[in-house]
Formats: C-alpha cells, structure tokens, sequence
C-alpha cells in the first residue's frame, strides 16, 4: 500500500508538474505571439483601424466627416508604401447615434468582431465605450471633449484633454486669442451658456476660466438650457444674457453647445434683442451653415474657436491637408469635423512609426505614454503622457463674415493654468 501511494503521489505530482509545464508554455507561446506579429488587427503587411462617430443625433448634430478626414491621411500613408510597411486597413466608422450605450457597443463589435488594433477616429461626445477600450488594452483617438477620455492610458485626444479635473492644467488659448483679437480683456465681460449635459457644463468651466485667465471678467454661467433640443422659446435666455453685466449685456456671448441648431436659435435671438457684442464658439466653423440664409445670417460675425489651422491659411500642412481630401473626395466640402478625424489619424500615423516595426499594443502604448511629444502647424502640438490630464493648449480663431470665413488668429499654443 505505501508503494503504491508512493506511485500515486508520483503520478499526480508528474501531472501537476506537467500541466504546470504547459501552462507555462501557453504564456509563453501568447508572449510570442504578441512578439513575434500575432497581434490583433496587425499583420506582416497591414494595420487595422475603424473608428465610432455620431453620424446622426435627435438633434442634427453630426460627426461623419471626420471618417473622410481619416480615411484622407490614411490613403496617403498608404500611397507613400505604409508605415514600417505596412498599410493602414481603414474599415470606417460606427454610428453611435449620440448615445452611450450605442457607442460601448460599438466599441466592442470593433475590437471583438473585427479585431481592429485601434480606433481612429473616435468622435462622439457621448462616446460610451471608454472603460471598455481601457480594460482591454486597445488605443484610440480623436477628439477628447469628455471626461471619458481623461486620466487613461489609451485614449489620445488630438488636442489633448478638455475636461481636466481641479489642479490639472486647463486652457487658456480661446480666451488669450480673443484679448488679442478685441484690443485687450481689460475692462471687458463675458457671459458663457451651456446646456445641461455633463460635456457642456464642465467645458462652461474650463472656458470660463480661459476668459478669466485672459483678464476678462465674468458676467455669468448659465447650464439650463436642455441638451435634447433647442428650446421653443429663447425669450428666458436672453434675458438672462441680456441684463447679466450689472443689468446690461456682456461683451462677449461664447456658447458651449454641440449643435448648429442651438447656435442658430440662439445668436439669432439675442440679435433681435439688440445684442451688439462678441459671439464666439467652438463649433460654427462649418460651411454647410452658408446653404442656410436664416443660419448664415444667425451666423454672421461670429468667431469660431477650432483646435487646428484653419482651412483658409496659407500654411503648407493644410495645402497637404486639402490635396488628401481631394483624392479621395473630390469635392468634398472642409469641415472641422474632418479636420479633426484628419489630424487625429496623423497623430496615430507618427506614433506607428517612432513604435516601430516590431508592433504590439504594448509597445504602441509604452511609447504614447512615454515622453512622447510631436508638433505639426496644423494643430499645434501634443505631449503624452502629460496631455492625458490637460488639453495641449492650441487653438485658432476664424470669422463668419459677408458670406466667407476668414482667418482672425492663426495657431497658436498657451501655457496651461491650473483648473480651479
């Protein structure tokens, strides 16, 4: 009996040793795997990339044209024989619809389904797969204008984080580009409207004290204006506006608001209510609102606050910029939603590259995140790790004005001040 208990427990430590073995090997065949090009969406010749835009919204705000943007600068990439030689597979972008849920689907459909390596460009305000993407690993870029993006190891705004949380660096460009537009902030007040989503109050905050910062003095803060649709009636809100600077109109009106629709309604109600000030904001540098007469003249003399170089420089990227668009679009009109899916895959394309040919998501992510820093005209620049926690401090400004837009400051980048 001791013999055969002996046998026993050499039997089963033999088996234990030799799952134990096997186990081992796994890993280290999975490690191998990742090393030597098994990674997903990677192969000896390809990159796979797709990306999740609001297409479509209740509201009309749409995000589509950021896939031709990308989908430019990748053909372009892949015309010049690829990065490391390998050419970037594009699959296009999901459809989120604005809403959460449909975006954390999409995400993973992209990374489970279709066994991307990245999304490019990610442009949703209400993007929802975030946790997802960071859980898991995978990179993706965009347009970083919600807390979702802040704080990760993968998410890479072109410009940066623009919902950065108190004692991290907040902007100080659109209000220090204003001062210098209007003469100076001395003197002056600005009154900035939101609506109620989470998106659009923190960047009232973070807006605010880009004005303040600059020297202009705060009028007010409104946040009640209802995400879904614009309002029936404007009346409450330019009233408010109207008397917010001790009973009296502010000098400078900016709107925090996703969507031409409530920009529209609002300029155009505080025009009849004789408002002669500044109206600026981050989203009405968008020529479709030219095919509207009502829009265009809602629209006329406000400035736009972009985060690249305006398409009406004379800078050579953006000539570049116009030729890449051109081929695989002809005709296709410049928005800034295309912009930013532009330079949100060339921002992926240079990280590829200073990654090398030796690629997984690992090594992808150890070099974003470590001291990785890169300047183009076209939108500034952008540092990581430290843009992960604040925005990168550029932005431009351009006027609506006769029909035509024009530019009113080019590019520039600010040092950031803490967010209080």
């Amino acid at each position: 009996m001791i013999v055969r208990r002996g046998a026993a427990a050499a039997l089963t430590m033999a088996l234990l040793t030799g799952t134990a073995t096997a186990g081992c090997a796994a890993q280290q065949r999975t490690a191998a795997q990742q090393e030597g090009g098994a990674v997903p969406g990677v192969t000896g010749t390809t990159v796979k990339v797709g990306g999740v835009l609001t297409k479509t919204s209740a509201s009309g705000y749409s995000t589509k044209d950021a896939e031709i943007g990308a989908k430019a600068r990748f053909e372009r990439a892949n015309a010049e024989g690829g990065v490391h030689g390998r050419k970037i597979d594009f699959l296009g972008a999901e459809d989120d619809g604005q809403d959460a849920a449909k975006g954390d689907a999409a995400a993973k459909k992209l990374v489970q389904k279709d066994q991307v390596f990245a999304l490019v460009p990610v442009h949703a305000p209400n993007f929802g797969g975030a946790a997802f993407l960071e859980q898991q690993g995978v990179p993706w870029f965009g347009w970083a204008t919600g807390p979702q993006w802040c704080g990760t190891r993968t998410g890479f705004g072109y410009n940066g984080c623009l919902a950065p949380k108190q004692g991290d660096g907040s902007q100080t460009w659109w209000g220090r580009q204003m001062a210098d537009l209007l003469g100076g902030a001395a003197g002056k007040s600005v009154y900035v409207q939101t609506t109620d989503s989470s998106g659009s109050k923190y960047g009232g905050t973070t807006i605010s004290q880009s004005f303040t910062a600059a020297g202009f003095t705060l009028a007010g803060v409104d946040s009640g204006l209802p995400a879904a649709a614009p309002p029936p009636d404007w009346l409450p809100y330019v009233n408010k506006i109207m008397t917010s600077d001790a009973g009296g109109p502010p000098d400078v009106v900016v709107s925090v608001i996703a969507g031409t629709k409530f920009n529209v309604g609002l300029y155009a109600a505080l025009k009849r209510a004789g408002y002669q000030g500044v109206l600026t904001d981050a989203t009405s540098y968008d020529a479709a609102i030219l095919d509207d007469p009502a829009g265009a003249k809602a629209l006329d003399g406000v400035i736009a606050a972009p985060m690249f170089e305006p398409f009406e420089s004379t800078a050579p990227e953006i000539a570049q910029l116009k030729q890449d668009v051109a081929k695989v679009a002809p005709g296709q009109r410049l928005t800034q939603h295309l912009a930013i899916g532009y330079w949100a895959a060339d921002i992926f394309l240079d990280l590829l590259d200073k990654t090398g040919k030796d690629l997984t998501r690992e090594k992808f992510l150890n070099t974003a995140n470590g001291s990785y820093v890169y300047e183009n005209p076209g939108f500034g620049r952008i540092e990581f790790p430290k843009d992960h926690t604040e925005p990168n401090g550029c932005g431009a400004l351009v006027k609506l004005a006769g029909g035509a837009f024009r530019v009113a400051r080019s590019m520039k980048c600010f040092d950031n001040v803490p967010l209080k």
